[in-house]
């Protein structure tokens, strides 16, 4: 066979090693090589080549004895907040430059349980705080799709980017993400990829280096939806180690690809048509509700009254919370050490190297935390956070899930400057709610954008209902005529 193995989806390839149609060691050597013809997207910060060839003797030898395991073989990307043992783990910023952590967070411990092998840790925005992935100290990661009437470098999203970028360039076979309010179905919808956010607390967070820790949730990033089910299947599950994590009972999540959708009622918010001022979005999401009702779902319009507060709720919540959780990185206990005759001036100097939107999270959070403000900001946002879920609960009287555009508009130039973090911001009008109200999201690439670049449909349930986004999700894959990105 030739190396057209290179565009197979996970569970395809997998296949391909248990019937012997390729070898992992050949794998592994032909991406390894790819990765270095495609080194200009700078989707990864560390390289673990030498590391991955290892892996993968180890795995052809457990396929030749008969005794692999789910994922053995399987090249994948993990996004840089998650603590590798003896790899550098630097969150995409300068003050972790030189971390080496010496334990393993529990998702990535659980991948390589079943067998998966690390090909790098992927690029991303500092510290998660971004939606371009332009904020990375080690420089911005490029999308491999170019606009129809341009060449100029697109930015994949973020902040989940590199990992994005590695999917959809057919770098690794599948990549972890984490989506604090979007970061993993924002990228995921400018890359043409299927990208996963759990339900709050189906995965542990024990090594993840936290941005906002009642908000962040890792996730999958993927060809395909079945890939994507194989994958929380692997990673998810209840952890002694994080109070959050979820005793909920695991199911065997590819089963649930291909069943039928008759007799499901899907919601269309009436509020985030307001938010839709694009022709493509709009001509796009309609589709999909007729893909939906075509096969035998019924759609029912629902409110989610609170949805025009969710953003500057998050953007209340999330920096008050990521103002504390990097107060820990002072250049004494790990990572960059500034230098100072005092301790106040060796912290300073030490923080000083956080980048412009890090420090500005900081300060509004900082701000927000404070003395006089706390009840007037940080409560209040609390509180609106109490109401989105509150209205998630009451649409799910009436549907068994929610089906809205991920992102408003497809990817954008990298050299498009966006002086105003708002407009920034706004990136994630259709995501963050999600993750206000702890509930599970996917989003499927479904179209494109009059540029020729890709556009993807979001599927929202239930909590720890992920088997309906797959059931769902798939059923959007097959008919979305989308095909992925090839050079």
């Amino acid at each position: 066979m030739t190396e057209d193995f290179i565009y197979l989806s996970l569970s395809e390839l997998i296949d391909g090693f248990k019937t012997k149609q390729f070898s992992v060691s050949e794998v592994v050597k032909s991406l390894i090589n790819r990765c270095e013809k495609f080194k200009p997207l700078n989707v990864y910060i560390t390289e673990c080549f030498e590391n991955a060839l290892k892996k993968a003797a180890d795995s052809d030898q457990r396929y030749a004895n008969g005794n692999n395991l789910p994922l053995d073989g399987a090249p994948l990307g993990i996004k840089d907040l998650f603590c590798t043992k003896d790899i550098l783990t630097t969150s995409g910023s300068h003050i972790l430059y030189n971390f080496v952590p010496p334990y393993e967070s529990t998702v990535t411990s659980n991948l390589l349980n079943n067998g998966a092998i690390f090909v790098g840790k992927t690029n991303m925005d500092e510290f998660a705080m971004g939606s371009s992935n332009k904020t990375s100290y080690f420089g911005p990661v490029i999308n491999p799709w170019k606009s129809k009437n341009s060449d100029k470098d697109l930015v994949p999203g973020g902040s989940s980017g590199g990992s994005a970028s590695a999917v959809a360039a057919h770098l690794c076979y599948g990549a972890l993400g984490s989506d604090t309010g979007g970061s993993v179905r924002q990228p995921a919808s400018f890359c043409g990829i299927v990208g996963l956010k759990p339900t709050y607390g189906r995965c542990s967070r024990y090594g993840m280096i936290a941005f906002a820790s009642s908000l962040d949730q890792a996730g999958t990033m993927t060809k395909t939806v079945e890939d994507s089910a194989i994958l929380l299947k692997a990673i998810a599950g209840y952890d002694d180690r994080d109070a959050t994590s979820s005793k909920e009972a695991v199911p065997d999540y590819a089963s649930f690809i291909g069943k039928s959708l008759k007799g499901l009622r899907i919601g269309i918010p009436a509020e985030y048509k307001e938010k839709v001022a694009s022709k493509d979005i709009e001509m796009l999401w309609e589709r999909g509700i007729n893909v939906l009702r075509e096969a035998g779902c019924e759609i029912k319009e629902v409110s989610l009254p609170h949805t025009k507060y969710a953003l500057p709720a998050y953007y209340i919540i999330a920096p008050a919370e990521a103002s504390s959780n990097l107060a820990r990185f002072d250049g004494i206990r790990f990572g960059y050490q500034g230098e100072g005759e005092t301790l106040q001036e060796i912290y300073e100097n030490s923080r000083d190297v956080f980048g412009k939107e890090v420090r500005r999270r900081i300060m509004i959070g900082t701000y927000v935390l404070s003395s006089g403000h706390f009840d007037d900001h940080y409560i209040k946002a609390k509180k609106i956070q109490r109401l989105i879920l509150n209205d998630f609960l009451n649409a799910y009287n009436d549907v068994d899930a929610i089906l809205t555009p991920t992102a408003p508009s497809g990817a954008f130039a990298i050299d498009e400057e966006i002086t105003d973090p708002v407009q920034m911001y706004l990136n994630d009008v259709f995501t963050v709610t999600v993750n206000l109200a702890g509930i599970p999201a996917i989003s499927v690439p479904f179209g494109y954008t009059n540029d020729g670049l890709p556009l993807g449909l979001q599927v929202i349930s239930k909590h720890f209902r992920e088997d309906l986004l797959f059931q769902i999700g798939a059923k959007l894959e097959s008919d979305s005529g989308f095909k992925s990105w090839k050079e």
